[in-house]
């Protein structure tokens, strides 16, 4: 890509840390560093040839990404993934050690090889943005996650194990992220009083952050809640709406008309996946040509939804009761990442029963 193409220009990208990431036009990777309230669209110069397609494994992930990088598989935390449009090389956000002293990086793994390589952000084209309304460093206030994350603490409620960390607010920023006609998604919390928010934001970085502030009704908490932040979702209906998931897990529908500036948007809660649990990774694919969504969770399997079933149902406005759409458990455990691979496969960042971390391509045809 050439120099000053997407208002980009040849440096060096100062990443403090790297979270979510998803793809936009040509080679750009976006990459969300909420350290810095910042997220960097990096032209990656992917080396690679249009995408053959079949499916992508690679076995023991994290002892290979340990090997590449120089330290211990238990220091490499994988935060997210995000395939390449045209090459279906994967790209992997990964933070080598704990802490503090943690390093951000972007590796690459071939499509066809599965070889890994670590991206050089030296002298690339780049922009980035930043995100005034970001909750501030000294921000008292913690996010709470659920999962076997470093530094959780385990706790029972009702007969439930439960895994917590509470980190800063600030690390919730930005949740998730994608890429939509010309706008980049981003949802994350704020500063605001409902401190759960949807920002679009133009690529080039040229114009206006514009916020507006989420209410939903959370079924199995039995009220209106406006601080929890949307944890994952996708683009819909050809990307005239988004579906989110929310922790103790709401799912939600979005119409994008609502999101504007300095706007409030209510969602329509279409399901309740069950209390105890936080949403994950979700991707949609299409079976016997119809649409579903693939969920992934911390404490509950891998679920499969009907698109079709969102459509239909009503807005959940009472608590506990009714549930809302129905869902399939897939006997598919261990998943934490989902992305599209291509129009035959998912691909999944899974972990065994022996906590080891791999690579599986899931066809859609046999989900």
């Amino acid at each position: 890509m050439a120099d000053g193409a997407h208002g980009m220009q040849v440096g060096t990208p100062e990443l403090k840390t790297v979270g979510a990431i998803t793809f936009g036009p040509d080679d750009v990777l976006f990459v969300a560093d909420t350290t810095r309230a910042a997220i960097v669209a990096i032209d990656v110069a992917d080396p690679g040839d249009d995408a053959a397609g079949g499916a992508l494994e690679v076995d023991d992930l994290g002892t290979r990404l340990a090997a590449l990088l120089g330290c211990a598989d238990d220091d490499v935390v994988v935060r997210d993934l995000a395939v390449h449009p045209r090459t279906g090389n994967v790209y992997l956000s990964v933070m080598r050690g704990l802490g503090e002293e943690a390093t951000p990086l972007i590796v690459r793994v071939d499509r066809t090889s599965g070889e890994m390589s670590e991206v050089d952000l030296t002298d690339v084209a780049f922009s980035e943005v930043t995100i005034p309304s970001a909750p501030a460093l000294d921000d008292e206030r913690t996010d709470v996650q659920q999962g076997k994350a470093p530094g959780a603490e385990r706790f029972e409620f009702s007969g439930t194990e439960l895994w917590l960390s509470r980190p800063p607010i600030r690390t919730a920023t930005v949740t998730d992220m994608a890429y939509v006609d010309g706008e980049l998604i981003v949802a994350g919390m704020s500063n605001e009083e409902f401190s759960s928010t949807l920002r679009r934001i133009p690529f080039p970085f040229a114009g206006e952050v514009a916020d507006t502030q989420l209410e939903i009704f959370h079924v199995s908490h039995g009220k209106w809640e406006t601080a929890a932040p949307i944890r994952t979702f996708i683009p819909y209906e050809g990307g005239a709406s988004i579906l989110a998931s929310y922790t103790c897990t709401p799912l939600v529908h979005f119409s994008l008309a609502d999101i504007t500036p300095g706007a409030r948007a209510t969602g329509r809660t279409v399901a309740e996946l069950g209390f105890g649990n936080q949403p994950l990774d979700m991707v949609s694919f299409t079976q016997d040509g119809d649409e579903y969504l693939l969920v992934a969770h911390s404490r509950h399997p891998l679920m499969k939804i009907s698109c079709r079933d969102v459509d239909a149902q009503g807005a959940l406005t009472e608590p506990k009761e009714p549930v809302g759409v129905s869902f399939e458990e897939l006997d598919l455990p261990g998943v934490t990442r989902l992305a599209t691979l291509d129009d035959e496969h998912v691909i999944a960042l899974q972990r065994d029963d022996a906590g080891v971390r791999h690579l599986r391509s899931l066809k859609t045809a046999s989900l």
